[in-house]
């Protein structure tokens, strides 16, 4: 069992890392941390940049009571399908999120990751803003 959470390197993400270290702590569980790049419009997400997995293996560094584990998500691939399959693979009982406001033409454009989870996930999702 394990806490999995989408982390990207924004406030939403941030909420998110916030959120699921709690949960993973309430629970008695390892926390899985999947890192992606951040999107920039169209085309496939990038991978996360060197120094954002550094920001993320100190602040897991800093919860020394908690097993934890990062994953990167994969160049090119739907973040969404990183974040299920971890899910699936580490048979979590909880996915956390982070949501951003986007208007509906966005919405159509772009799709969403957090739909996806939602829909496709094997265990409850916990969608979080920030602050």
């Amino acid at each position: 069992m394990s806490v999995v959470v989408g982390y990207v390197a924004t406030a939403e993400g941030d909420a998110a890392f916030e959120t699921a270290i709690a949960e993973a702590r309430r629970r008695a569980v390892p926390l899985v941390v999947v890192v992606a790049g951040r999107a920039s419009g169209f085309g496939p997400r990038p991978e996360a940049d060197p120094e954002t997995i550094a920001a993320v293996r100190e602040r897991l560094a800093l919860q020394a009571d908690l097993m934890s584990e990062l994953v990167t998500a994969s160049r090119g691939r739907d973040v969404a399908d990183d974040i299920v399959s971890a899910a699936v693979d580490r048979a979590a009982e909880l996915i956390v999120i982070g949501l951003r406001r986007r208007s509906p033409v966005g919405k159509l454009l772009l799709g969403s990751n957090a739909q996806r989870i939602l829909l496709d996930s094997p265990c409850p999702v916990l969608a979080v803003k920030p602050g």
